[in-house]
């Protein structure tokens, strides 16, 4: 294989898969689910490309989870998780650590069931648990926003929040076990100690690096403005890795200091935005084709019987019972809610990438981990991820999106502290003449832009208003609120 030819087959299985997911949207098929399959068609039981590189694999997923990490961060607002950050972190770490309890004790009594011929140890089935024990971020942020349909009782937040915050549990579980089953000696008090500094050091650093972020890109007044997006890879890389050299983990501390960003205005910000949301797609979708490309299908058949009993239980008794449990301090969350909130338990990327550490620290049975994760991911990804709007519906807790941007396609860079919004100009606003001036608009506001049916047309003073125009303003930094037009 010549690095030209691993170009060319690198390019066709990436178009492949992003052509594939135009008719894979119709059908309602997850996307990440598509890119899986793809690589699983390319990979050994399929065309027959070999890829057993578990090391790579795992840095790859490692790269791509902190910027998914981050950009899920700095897409989510303060202002909508503060009233539901109680129910999110209890659900991100005791809501792991019940899916992780329950789930190891199925396997652990199924496994020794007469109709099975896989006995596995406590421990073990806990690893295996606990490899799968959060939702995965890249599934939730992806099919939260790609089905564009809002929710109720403010459930989209609470769900990205738990999937954003619950990894790093996950993560903790998993290399705690591994350690327990590789007979490294630790205590129980070694144990909670070890937790407490991966936590307290990953949100310190998160949220201290991050408003160091702020202040370096803010004033860091770079001439190539294009630079400014490119800036923030490196600072997500170096968040990660000195939060991890500390001691701390480096997963929590890139979702904490993406809220921090994301929360602050911010030089060139809708650049870097977007920026990442590109780098996003691309680190999901080569992470989802790699973890395809290395699994081995013919070898999923042998645990299949397993595998399908855990994820049914996982999907209908152990989500719900942790989800259930550790939202019981907050009663206004109602039943319906609970139960979508345990619906949405997608597996995807992230508990296969944690599937991988048990093969890399050579636990035996480590591939029966890792197999067993991915078929349940499959499933999860079918049957979760490809009902979650009909069971939105279904329970009446869908809501309508919220309007973002404006139809003109303006945007003002953040810096500036101005707001632009839109309003129909209705008869009542027309009262007392139908120019622009006659129209009371508040101190500090201006309309830049009238639209008339397929019209745009740059206003003045005596310009003439209709009953049906819409009016693009834009009102002066120290101008809070949307006033209503008066007469």
């Amino acid at each position: 294989m010549t690095a030209g030819n691993i170009l060319f087959i690198g390019a066709i299985i990436l178009l492949i898969a992003i052509l594939v997911t135009k008719a894979g949207s119709r059908l309602g098929v997850p996307t990440l689910l598509i890119f899986l399959l793809v690589g699983m068609f390319f990979g050994s039981d399929g065309l027959g490309f070999e890829f057993d590189n578990t090391p790579l694999t795992q840095f790859i997923g490692m790269v791509a989870l902190s910027i998914i990490l981050f950009s899920g961060g700095m897409d989510t607002s303060l202002k909508e998780i503060k009233p539901i950050l109680g129910p999110g972190i209890l659900l991100s770490t005791l809501g792991v650590a019940l899916t992780t309890v329950f789930t190891g004790f199925f396997i652990y009594l199924i496994s020794k069931s007469i109709m099975m011929s896989i006995a596995v140890s406590f421990p073990f089935a806990l690893l295996t648990a606990a490899t799968m024990s959060s939702t995965d971020s890249a599934s939730v942020f992806n099919i939260l926003r790609s089905q564009r349909i809002g929710l109720k009782n403010q459930l989209r937040p609470m769900l990205e929040l738990e999937s954003g915050s619950n990894d790093p549990m996950a993560y903790m579980l998993t290399i705690v076990l591994i350690g327990i089953l590789g007979n490294n000696d630790e205590t129980a008090l070694s144990i909670i100690l070890r937790f407490f500094m991966q936590f307290s050091i990953g949100l310190t650093a998160g949220y201290l690096m991050g408003r160091l972020t702020v202040m370096l890109i803010n004033n860091i007044n770079l001439q190539n403005t294009s630079l400014y997006p490119i800036l923030i890879l490196p600072i997500i890389f170096i968040i990660f890795s000195v939060t991890d050299g500390l001691g701390g983990n480096g997963y929590l501390a890139v979702y904490i200091a993406g809220i921090v960003v994301g929360n602050k205005p911010l030089v060139k910000k809708k650049e870097i935005s977007t920026f990442l949301d590109g780098m996003t797609w691309l680190f999901q979708i080569s992470m989802f084709l790699i973890l395809g490309l290395l699994v081995n299908p013919r070898e999923m058949l042998d645990i299949a019987p397993l595998a399908l009993l855990v994820g049914i239980f996982m999907i209908l008794i152990g989500r719900p019972l942790s989800v259930f449990i550790s939202l019981l301090p907050f009663r206004r969350i109602n039943f319906r809610s609970k139960f979508f909130i345990s619906w949405v338990g997608l597996r995807g990327a992230a508990p296969i990438l944690f599937a991988t550490y048990p093969i890399i620290a050579d636990i035996e049975g480590a591939h029966l981990i890792f197999n067993i994760v991915f078929f349940i991911t499959l499933v999860s990804l079918l049957v979760q991820g490809m009902s979650i709007p009909s069971i939105a519906r279904t329970l009446h807790l869908t809501a309508p999106l919220p309007k973002s941007g404006n139809t003109f396609g303006i945007s003002i860079p953040e810096e500036i502290g101005s707001k632009i919004w839109e309003l129909d100009v209705t008869e009542n606003m027309l009262i007392a003449g139908k120019q622009l001036k006659d129209v009371k608009l508040g101190d500090g506001i201006l309309v830049i832009y009238i639209k008339r049916d397929e019209q745009y047309i740059i206003p003045n003073g005596s310009s003439e208003i209709l009953k049906g125009d819409r009016l693009l303003l834009i009102s002066h930094p120290e101008q809070e609120g949307k006033p209503e037009m008066q007469p």
